[in-house]
């Protein structure tokens, strides 16, 4: 009963920060212990914030702001009181919040896209804890990819294959190699914003593949530029997932949920993000 109760208030919040998307100035992206907005209950990561909008945070409770228009995040620790203005977070009372700058420029549709995501994710699964998904067993299976030298994985229970890439309209495959394991690497690069098709077979017998895209090379760019290290700021990799869903890798997006819901079990849209 608690879980549903707890995955029914998610929907309620992620239903009131659309409500205010339009006026949404800032938005979540790091909560742990006992965070409010506006009294109510504790709010999804990512949730957006309008000016005026205050958020009460308990003892050793945490919190972190993102500003949409300048990449500023401020990072709240209660017991405080804390409102949110045009351009920052002031307190109202407790320990002034510490500022960081940073050149994340998260959008209002992505923004909204994902929480509308998690919202349904979060409502489907109330009779139950969501939890994160491994990684894809099929990768890249569809869609666009972030990358130009992608690791290909593949399920079987067959450990040898001939892995075959082509490039879609193309007879001719651009590469073909024996492969071993579930997992093939490139040696070179693929072409940007390129449509491929790939497979991997033993004999007649198809033991994974694919269709996908890659990005065009500013947008490759962007994601290389931006990628956080492994020990990065927690919002640092929330926002990476957010550029990847923001510029369409799907896939590779979801992968990046599902690490941090590994690692952040008490939040949990973000494993339903990674679904």
């Amino acid at each position: 009963m608690r879980t549903i109760q707890r995955a029914l208030l998610a929907v309620v919040a992620f239903a009131a920060s659309l409500a205010i998307a339009a006026d949404g100035v800032a938005f979540i992206t790091n909560l742990k212990g006992e965070v409010a907005v506006d009294g109510n209950s504790r709010p999804p990561i990512l949730s957006e914030l309008a000016r005026g909008q205050k958020l009460t945070l308990g003892k050793e409770s945490q919190a972190a702001v993102m500003y949409i228009a300048s990449g500023k995040e401020y990072a709240l620790r209660g017991p405080g009181e804390y409102v949110v203005k045009e351009t920052e977070v002031a307190a109202a009372s407790g320990m002034p919040p510490v500022t960081r700058n940073t050149e994340w420029r998260a959008t209002n549709k992505v923004l909204v896209q994902v929480a509308q995501s998690s919202a349904a994710s979060v409502r489907m699964r109330s009779i139950g804890p969501p939890k994160a998904e491994p990684a894809k067993s099929v990768f890249p299976a569809k869609g666009n990819i972030a990358t130009l030298q992608p690791t290909f994985k593949w399920a079987s229970a067959n450990p040898k294959g001939e892995f075959t890439l082509s490039v879609v309209g193309e007879d001719k495959p651009v590469h073909q190699a024996k492969a071993g394991g579930t997992t093939y690497r490139l040696g070179a690069k693929l072409k940007p914003d390129t449509e491929y098709v790939w497979a991997v077979n033993a004999g007649t017998q198809e033991l994974g593949g694919g269709k996908f895209r890659t990005l065009p090379g500013d947008a490759i760019q962007r994601i290389e530029k931006r990628k956080p290290e492994e020990k990065a700021e927690f919002s640092d990799r929330i926002l990476y997932a957010l550029l990847l869903h923001e510029l369409g890798a799907a896939q590779e997006a979801q992968e990046a949920w599902a690490r941090l819901a590994q690692e952040r079990s008490d939040l949990p849209e973000l494993a339903s993000l990674a679904r």
